[in-house]
């Protein structure tokens, strides 16, 4: 579990892997689960996941695009 609040995640700050919160694949799947549940977003290509799950902006974009009706063929872009 986390021992930071929500506040202190920076939106460009990665979710997995070296220098980043330290988030495991259990972790993931809960965030799959909860976007699927909360926002109808159905994330089952691996290989997806792993773009869109970079950060909060890469998920909050993925959420966007899905509300606006575009499908969710590639990852969202990095600026």
């Amino acid at each position: 579990m986390l021992q930071i609040g929500p506040g202190e995640i920076g939106d460009n700050q990665p979710l997995f892997g070296p220098e980043s919160l330290g988030l495991d694949s259990v972790d993931a799947l809960q965030i799959v689960v909860a976007l699927d549940k909360n926002y109808g977003l159905k994330i089952i290509d691996p290989a997806m996941a792993k773009d869109i799950l970079q950060n909060v902006s890469t998920i909050t974009e993925t959420i966007e695009r899905h509300r606006m009706g575009e499908p969710i063929l590639r990852p969202p872009t990095q600026g």
